[in-house]
C-alpha cells in the first residue's frame, strides 16, 4: 500500500478533529531524514514538532530502550519506586537553571507538565490566579489548565468554552508586532509597565496570583523571542508580589537556543520549569522541576498517574542528558543556529516576502508578509512555500498568529552538508514564490 492508500483509510477512521499537515506516511527515520511508504526521502526539520533533537532511530537510544525493556517496561511510581524514575529526578534536578535545591515530579506530556505545574502554584501559594501570555502555547492534550493558558483561540478552544476560570491573560513582548505599537528597544518596555501599572488595578490584584507562565521563546507563538530586559524585570516583579515564575521549556528546552534552558540566555532562574518533547527524544515523558522549597509543600496523594515517568521512558532520557553534556551539543545548536541565521538573513535581504528574521540557536523562523511597511501578514505564501519545499524533499511547519511563520526544527544531529541542503531548498522555494 502507498500513501494514497494509508491516507484514505486515516480519513475513514481516524476522527477530523485530528489534523494532518504534510498529507505524506511515513515508514522509517534516519537521524534527519524520514522515509515514506513509497519510498521517498525528506529532510525532516520538524523533529515532529521540536522532540527528535537526537534524531530519528538514533542507535545509542534505540540499545538503552531495549535494554531497559528486558528488565522493567511498567510499574506505578506511586505504588513501588524504580530506579530510572529517581536516577532521571536527581540528573534533572542537577541540571535545572538556577543554584537553588530542586524537586521534581514526572508526567507523560507537555499539558500535562503545565498542568500539574499550575496546580503546585495555586496548592503552594494559596492563590486563585494564573497569568499568562497572548499568542502562547501551552498544550491542548488535556481540557483544563494547559488549554485554558494557551493565548490563541483558534483552532485550539473552539467549541469548548467555557475553559477552566481563573487564567488572565497579558501582551507578550512580540516587538515585531507591538500591541502598543512601540519599538523596541526604545519603547521602555510598555508591555511590562502594562502589567505592573494597569493589570494589576484593573484586573487581578498581585496578592490573587498564583504564577505566571511564560515561554522564553513562543514555539507555536512563531518563535518569537522575549528582550532580556523584559525576563529579568518580570522576575523582580513576580519577587516582589511573591509570585511564582513559571518557566514553559517544552518546546525551547533541551539545547535547541544554543544553552541547554532558553532561561540560562536571562540569567534568571525560575521557580518551577516544566519541560517535554526532547526530554525522551518521541517517547512519552515530561517533568516538572521546581525549587525545593515550593515542591515539598506539596499535598501527599494530590500528584501523580499511573503513567507518569515510564521505566523505558526514564532510562532512554536518562541516555538523552548523557550524549547532550558529552557530545556539547548547546555549542553544537549555536554553531548551526549561526549558520542558519546567515542564511535567513541573506534570504530577507534579497525577498521582501520576508518582514523578519528571530529566534536563538537551532530555533530560528522567519515572518512571511505581503508588505513589509503594513506588515499585513502572507497566509496563502507561507503554504505555498512549504508545499513547494515538500515537492524538493524538505518538511517545515508553520506557526505565529496568523499562520505566516516558518519556523525550523531540524535535529541537532544534523551533518552540516544536509542542513545546506535544506536551506538551499527553503531559498528555492522563498525565491519561488516571492517572484511568482
Amino acid at each position: 500500500m502507498g500513501c494514497e492508500d494509508y491516507l484514505s483509510l486515516r480519513e475513514k477512521y481516524v476522527m477530523k478533529g485530528v489534523a494532518l499537515f504534510h498529507p505524506i506516511v511515513v515508514e522509517k527515520g534516519e537521524n534527519a531524514v524520514l522515509y515514506d511508504v513509497n519510498g521517498r526521502s525528506y529532510i525532516d526539520f520538524t523533529c515532529g514538532i521540536g522532540v527528535t533533537s537526537l534524531g530519528h532511530a538514533n542507535r545509542e537510544l534505540v540499545d538503552t530502550a531495549i535494554e531497559q525493556l528486558k528488565k522493567l517496561w511498567h510499574m506505578c511510581f506511586m505504588v513501588v519506586s524504580y530506579r530510572p524514575y529517581i536516577e532521571l529526578a536527581r540528573k534533572l534536578a542537577e541540571i535545572a537553571p538556577g543554584n537553588s535545591e530542586k524537586q521534581v515530579l514526572l508526567q507523560n506530556s507537555g499539558s500535562e507538565a503545565v498542568e500539574n505545574a499550575i496546580k503546585i502554584a495555586r496548592q503552594v501559594t494559596g492563590r486563585t490566579y494564573i497569568v499568562s501570555y497572548e499568542n502562547s502555547f501551552h498544550g491542548r492534550g488535556t481540557y483544563g489548565y494547559a488549554l485554558s493558558a494557551t493565548g490563541k483561540y483558534k483552532p485550539y478552544k473552539v467549541g469548548f468554552d467555557p475553559l477552566v476560570p481563573g487564567v488572565e491573560f497579558i501582551p507578550y513582548p512580540y516587538c515585531y508586532r507591538c500591541p502598543f505599537k512601540q519599538e523596541y528597544p526604545g519603547c521602555g518596555l510598555t508591555c511590562l509597565e502594562y502589567l505592573e501599572k494597569w493589570f494589576i488595578h484593573s484586573r487581578v490584584p498581585p496578592e490573587r496570583i498564583a504564577g505566571v507562565l511564560i515561554e522564553m521563546v513562543q514555539g507555536e507563538g512563531g518563535f518569537v523571542v522575549a528582550p532580556g530586559e523584559y525576563v529579568k524585570e518580570l522576575k523582580n516583579f513576580c519577587e516582589k508580589h511573591s509570585i511564582l515564575l513559571i518557566d514553559d521549556e517544552v518546546q525551547c528546552g533541551w539545547c535547541r537556543t544554543g544553552k541547554m534552558w532558553a532561561i540560562e540566555h536571562y540569567d534568571v532562574e525560575p521557580d518551577i520549569m516544566v519541560t517535554a518533547k526532547a526530554i525522551a527524544n518521541g517517547l512519552p515523558l515530561s517533568a516538572i522541576v521546581g525549587r525545593k522549597d515550593v515542591m515539598e509543600k506539596t499535598y501527599p496523594g494530590s500528584f501523580g498517574g499511573t503513567y507518569g515517568g515510564n521505566p523505558v521512558s526514564c532510562a532512554v532520557a536518562l541516555k538523552v542528558v548523557e550524549i547532550m553534556l558529552r557530545d556539547k551539543l548547546s555549542e553544537r545548536s549555536k554553531v548551526l543556529g549561526q549558520i542558519i541565521r546567515k542564511r535567513l538573513n541573506e534570504m530577507y535581504e534579497k525577498y521582501d516576502l520576508i518582514g523578519d528574521v528571530r529566534g536563538l540557536g537551532v530555533m530560528q523562523a522567519i515572518e512571511l508578509v505581503k508588505d513589509r511597511k503594513t506588515k499585513e501578514p502572507a497566509v496563502e505564501e507561507t503554504l505555498n512555500v512549504i508545499s513547494k519545499a515538500r515537492e524538493k524533499g524538505l518538511l517545515l511547519l508553520r506557526a505565529g498568529l496568523h499562520l505566516n511563520v516558518i519556523r525550523l526544527h531540524p535535529p541537532l544531529t544534523i551533518e552540516e552538508e544536509l542542513l545546506s541542503k535544506a536551506l538551499d531548498i527553503l531559498e528555492e522555494s522563498v525565491r519561488e514564490v516571492a517572484t511568482g
